[in-house]
């Protein structure tokens, strides 16, 4: 088993989540903090795991946000094709790899509408990542109240 932790610890509180989520792994698993570059870093590390779980895409998608600074909304084009380039390398890896793959994220685009362009540049991105991803899984759960809703494959209860 290889976890694949993409959480950064930007202040305080983060690290203490941070360190409470590794205190909770068992000991068994292998553990790789990669806050970009997420498929290319799996490669290099997989070793003989056979299942890889990557917690989590939105902070990964926050990750390549960070890249940008203050001057994100300026450069909200080059913010796009690298959040699309990150998902697809990690799509890539993930098909050609020989490990089964669990990926967490959250679905942000249930809500409000972000009042903020770069909220809405976040949403957008996370949601066409997302749908990246899942265009490619075998199966599709979504969470709600901890119980599994299995959008793919889609049940046929007609």
């Amino acid at each position: 088993m290889l976890f694949v932790a993409t959480a950064e610890a930007g202040d305080a509180e983060m690290r203490a989540r941070i360190e409470e989520h590794r205190r909770a792994r068992p000991a068994s698993w292998r553990t790789l903090e990669a806050a970009t570059d997420v498929g290319r870093q799996i490669e290099a590390r997989i070793g003989d795991a056979r299942v890889v779980i990557v917690d989590c895409i939105t902070l990964l998608v926050n990750n390549v946000f960070n890249l940008y600074g203050s001057d994100i909304e300026a450069k909200a084009s080059l913010v796009e094709e690298k959040t699309l380039a990150e998902i697809r390398d990690l799509a890539v890896y993930a098909g050609h790899l020989n490990a089964d793959f669990i990926i967490v994220t959250n679905e942000v685009g249930l809500g409000l509408v972000p009042t903020t362009a770069l909220g809405r540049l976040y949403r957008d991105l996370l949601g066409k990542a997302n749908q990246m991803l899942a265009a490619q899984a075998d199966q599709v759960y979504f969470m709600v109240s901890g119980l599994p809703l299995r959008i793919k494959p889609a049940t046929t209860n007609l």
